[in-house]
Parts: structure tokens; C-alpha cells; sequence
């Protein structure tokens, strides 16, 4: 019997984005914390949290291929985690507003002989300048909700992003190009 695929998430953006490329893992949760070291750059934290991630559910799977993801957005050195309500989600999409940010992904692969395969892709994500309405709407519409800097550029925030440097499928969750090639290069073959 191959090995399987353990996605160590349990984000639905990511197991859609896996099935595009034709690859349905199972699934399990991680429990991290996810807060970042004093100091800790955001790239650099999102290679961290995939591994931890990574780590976290490969005990439970051995003989796996285990799949680690994280999302970093960050606006210069600050990063933009999932908005915690309403209020700290408007704060993000003003610092956003006007400005260009990088969205950092982190990925890891252990393979099933415990090696460990890592990517960090950045995307830069241009924002026009949103007016209040726009921002009232977004916040009211809740699509910011459980999302790296409060906006999900795969839903209604299309609209504020004028231009993107790099993968887009990154800004929704997870490089693919990157992804498959970790997985192709691991000797993972889908069934």
C-alpha cells in the first residue's frame, strides 16, 4: 500500500486548492500555537507554524506523507492575523488600504521516512485605496471572518486587488506550483 497524504488542516481553502491539482488527502486538525516570537520576521514565521503544523499531526500517521501550511500576511514587519471581531478587522483593511503587502507561504512536507521538505513563497498583493463604504460593506458582508489580514481575495475582496506579483493561489491558502513540485520531488504519486 503507498503512502497516503495527511493534510495537517483542517482549512477547507486548502483541501479545494489541493483537489484543482487532483490531490484528496485526509485531513487532520493541528493544535499550535500560533503566536509569533518576539521579533520573528513573517516569512519566517509562516516556515515555522507549516512545520509545527506538520510535526504536530505526523505522529499520528506514520509512514505518511504529512502536509503543513500557513499563510502570513504582512504589512512591512507587522503581521495581519485572522482579525479577532469587527473592529480589529477594519483596522487591518485600512492599514491594507492604498498600500502593497506580502503574503507569505509557509509549506512543509515530512516524507514517510521523517524527512522534512520545506518552501516559503511570498506574493506581493497591491490594494487600491478602499473608501469607508467599501469597508463597511466588507466587514458587514463577514467574509473577513477566519482570514489572514481579513480578506479573502477569492471572495468579494477580488475587487480591492488591482494587481498581484507572484502565485495567487498562495493568497487563497496554498502555493500549488510549489506544492506539487514538494510532493513530486518527495516521490509522492497520487492515487
Amino acid at each position: 500500500m503507498s503512502a497516503r497524504l495527511i493534510l495537517a488542516s483542517a482549512s477547507p481553502r486548502r483541501l479545494e486548492l489541493l483537489a484543482q491539482i487532483g490531490i484528496v488527502p485526509t485531513h487532520a486538525a493541528a493544535e499550535i500555537d500560533e503566536t509569533p516570537g518576539p521579533k520573528e520576521l513573517p516569512g519566517v514565521l509562516a516556515g515555522r507554524l507549516a512545520e509545527a503544523k506538520a510535526r504536530s499531526v505526523a505522529g499520528d500517521f506514520p509512514g505518511d506523507f504529512i502536509l503543513g501550511a500557513d499563510t502570513v500576511v504582512a504589512c512591512g514587519r507587522r503581521v495581519l492575523g485572522k482579525a479577532a471581531d469587527e473592529s480589529q478587522a477594519r483596522v487591518f483593511l485600512k492599514l491594507l488600504s492604498g498600500r502593497r503587502h506580502r503574503v507569505h507561504g509557509g509549506i512543509c512536507l515530512i516524507d514517510p521516512d521523517g524527512g522534512v521538505h520545506q518552501r516559503l513563497v511570498t506574493t506581493q498583493v497591491a490594494f487600491k485605496r478602499l473608501s469607508r463604504d467599501e469597508i463597511d460593506a466588507y466587514i458587514e458582508g463577514g467574509e473577513w471572518r477566519d482570514k489572514a489580514g481579513a480578506y479573502a481575495i477569492q471572495g468579494a475582496a477580488a475587487a480591492f486587488v488591482p494587481k498581484i506579483n507572484g502565485s495567487y493561489s498562495n493568497v487563497v491558502g496554498l502555493a500549488l506550483a510549489e506544492t506539487a513540485a514538494l510532493l513530486h520531488g518527495a516521490g509522492f504519486k497520487p492515487s
